[in-house]
């Protein structure tokens, strides 16, 4: 089935994730997943080095949303895990 991107001020939106994942697909999944557990651990470090309570919760704060994207894209890869195509 050939998905059909919508159209939003001159930009491709997906609505639905695409049914085979390129390499470069994968790799950039993997650095996304990256990046995010970094994230986390820095800003969790960050929090606990801290003395301004303020900060230290902005910075917990900041460390689950981290936490919740890698989840999130963890939650997306073992969704489609079932038949998965790589080309």
């Amino acid at each position: 089935m050939q998905q059909q991107p919508h159209q939003q001020q001159g930009k491709n939106v997906m609505t639905q994730p695409p049914e085979v994942v390129t390499t470069k697909d994968h790799l950039y999944i993997c650095d996304m997943l990256s990046w995010n557990l970094m994230a986390m651990k820095k800003a969790h470090q960050a929090s606990q080095q801290c003395e301004d309570q303020d900060i230290k919760d902005a910075l917990d704060q900041a460390g689950r949303m981290h936490y919740m994207h890698y989840q999130q894209l963890l939650t997306h890869l073992q969704g489609n895990n079932n038949n998965p195509q790589m080309q």
